[in-house]
Formats: structure tokens, sequence, C-alpha cells
């Protein structure tokens, strides 16, 4: 019974980690192709600390940005992944990590960054959990702590990503958007409504978001179970 479980949790993490444990296909060269687009994305500056959420639950979007998160420490960047879904964090799931402390403990002086980051299977790539969810998660990423902490750690690592609540649901998002130089929105094919990737859009632009773009998720395509794609705007 344990190894059939064990096997079954190896399974769901080959299928969520597509970028490591299938380098060659389809969908993997999409993520490149998305890791590409990102690093042309600004002009001026380079894209380091980045956003990612959705309008909705259940989009795709942890999914994407763990991907997204490989294929950065592919390129030899090192590379930290966030949680910042302090309501239903999903980080720690995809890695199969403990999340017993993480971001919230960091923030509130409660534990050191270095002795909670950690590593992951794919080299160069960390992950720091939500850690305990907390009461007040909007005012935990809007406080000065939060952004002092940010700061820190630009210096350490070629590329931040940060996973993100949807954006219609809370203010979250919106907050955290005023930390990174760049938000990229998930959308599901035949599942966002049209309505809804508006109001996360002009919610994201209300608060001046740099939104360097949008994926496409769970587009059928012919000889391909998934297809992604990134387009500016």
């Amino acid at each position: 019974m344990v190894r059939k479980k064990h096997n079954k949790e190896l399974s769901d993490k080959q299928r969520a980690l597509i970028t490591e444990f299938d380098q060659k296909s389809p969908i993997s060269e999409q993520f490149k192709t998305l890791r590409t687009n990102i690093q042309f994305a600004a002009i001026d500056r380079k894209v380091k600390t980045l956003m990612m959420t959705s309008s909705s639950p259940g989009e795709g979007k942890s999914t994407i940005i763990a991907n997204l998160g490989v294929v950065l420490a592919q390129q030899q960047n090192r590379v930290l992944l966030v949680d910042t879904d302090l309501r239903k964090p999903t980080v720690h799931f995809t890695f199969q990590l403990p999340n017993h402390t993480g971001l919230t403990t960091v923030v509130t002086q409660q534990a050191k960054f270095e002795d909670v980051v950690l590593e992951t299977s794919i080299p160069r790539l960390d992950v720091l959990p939500s850690g305990p969810i907390p009461p007040n998660p909007s005012e935990l990423l809007g406080s000065k702590a939060m952004e002092k902490f940010v700061s820190s750690l630009e210096g350490s690592y070629d590329y931040i990503v940060f996973d993100a609540p949807p954006v219609n649901a809370v203010t979250d998002p919106q907050i955290l958007s005023r930390l990174v130089d760049g938000v990229i929105l998930v959308i599901r094919s035949g599942k966002t409504e049209d309505e809804h990737a508006l109001k996360a859009v002009d919610s994201l632009n209300k608060v001046e978001a740099n939104i360097i773009g949008a994926v496409l998720n769970d587009r059928e395509m012919e000889n391909s179970q998934y297809y992604y794609y990134y387009g500016e705007g």
C-alpha cells in the first residue's frame, strides 16, 4: 500500500514538473519560449523579480510558475520561488517539501531566511514556502518588513518569482505587484471568462502594475495535450 502511494505521488510530481522530467516535450519547449520572452520583455532593465497571478482559482498558475522556475534554473540562473499565496499555498506540495516555516516566519522575524529556504532536486532552484498561514495576509505582504525582505534577496538570486493568489479573489496580488519588476497573468482556455480576465487586468492597472504578458493555459492543440502561449499585453 505504501509503495503504491509513493509511486502515485511521484507520478503526480512528474506531471506537475514536466520541464524537469520530460525536458524535450512540446510543453517544455513552450516554457523555454516563455522564459525567452520574459528575458526580452524589458528593454531598459532586466525583469528580475516576477509575480504570477490569475483571475480566479484553478487556472494552473502554480504549476506554470513552478515550471518557469525550473527552466530558468536550467539556464544556469540562481532562482528563488516564493509562495506568496498565504491563504491556499501549494508550492510545497508541488516540490514535496515541508511547510512548517517559510515566508511568514521570516517576515515576522521568527526565523532567518537562510534557516528556512529549501533546496529542491533541481540544481540552482530554491523554494521559500509560505510558512504558517497568517491571520492578516494582505497586511503582511504590504508591510515595510516584506518590502525590506524582498530587497535583501535581490543580490543573492538571478530571478525571484512569486506565486500570488488570484487577483479577483483578494487584494494581495495588487499589493505585491509594487515590489516586482513584472507581472504575468494566467488565463485558462475554456474556463476563464472574458469579463473575469478584463477585471483582473483592470485591477492590476489601477495600481500601475507592470503587466508584461499573459499565459494561455490548457489550450488543446493537434498532437499535443496542452499548449502554452506567452504574448505581450
